[in-house]
């Protein structure tokens, strides 16, 4: 083995090699943690309404660990992601000595399910999250099967703006089981809508009720309590106030006339 010089000169290159790897190690792993570099300061940006500067500090403290370059920026946005209100973050090294970490925080749109003491609350995104919010209760209630928050989200942009020229809002938006809607509006009418179909969207549906509104429902001088607008040509109302015998059913029936529009 030691007269074979090529045999020699290879087992030194590798030596060299190890060695020069080990050095090239030692001096990255003495600039990463050198004093010269400190870790000074942590920047947060971003419009933040529920963030408090205790749990922002605490997030901080125990995941900006390290000097400007050895500090694990994914254990930093690990860190801040993982605190109440706190939808999206990003963080990066500004030279010499500042983290920048930037926070989105959701925007409630809505509470979320049929527990109304639950924390579940829907942002605009169509996302569920949890958190405490004072004055929850003033916040419309969207609920949907599991899977459906997006879906209930913008169909609850779609029944709103639908409902603008009425001055009405919807107040609670129900996706059953069976995917039919239903709503519950600002002035305590509950809108049957049923299935969404091909044929007839639900939309349309809501929208054909906006627009004769006026002339059918608005013109009774008294309170309304459910309509069924699942019917094609026209719909069914329920009137409170109208007694009627226990063998006739509570529910008027308007229908499209001959020279009638419903």
């Amino acid at each position: 083995m030691w007269g074979n010089t090529d045999m020699l000169n290879g087992c030194a290159n590798a030596l060299y090699a190890f060695a020069a790897a080990a050095l090239l190690y030692a001096a990255g792993y003495a600039v990463l943690h050198s004093p010269l570099l400190p870790l000074r300061h942590l920047a947060l940006q971003g419009d933040v309404a529920h963030l408090t500067r205790e749990r922002a500090e605490r997030a901080a403290r125990a995941a900006a660990v390290g000097t400007f370059l050895s500090v694990d920026l994914d254990a930093v946005r690990r860190a801040f992601e993982s605190l109440p209100w706190v939808r999206k973050v990003e963080v990066r090294r500004l030279w010499p000595d500042r983290i920048q970490v930037s926070i989105e925080e959701h925007v409630a749109l809505a509470r979320w399910g049929v527990d109304a003491q639950a924390r579940r609350l829907i942002n605009t995104h169509g996302e569920v999250f949890e958190a405490e919010l004072s004055g929850a209760e003033r916040l419309p209630q969207l609920i949907g099967p599991g899977g459906s928050a997006q879906e209930v989200t913008r169909n609850y942009a779609a029944f709103r703006q639908t409902l603008a020229p009425l001055q009405l809002e919807p107040r609670q938006v129900l996706l059953s089981a069976r995917y039919a809607w239903q709503l519950r509006l600002s002035n305590g009418l509950t809108l049957e809508l049923g299935r969404d179909q091909l044929k007839q969207p639900v939309l349309q549906r809501l929208a054909r009720f906006v627009a004769f509104y006026a002339q059918t429902l608005g013109s009774l001088n008294r309170r309304l309590e459910y309509v069924d607008l699942r019917y094609p040509g026209g719909f069914a109302l329920r009137v409170p106030e109208v007694a009627l015998p226990a063998t006739e059913s509570k529910t008027i029936k308007h229908k499209r006339g001959s020279g009638e529009k419903a």
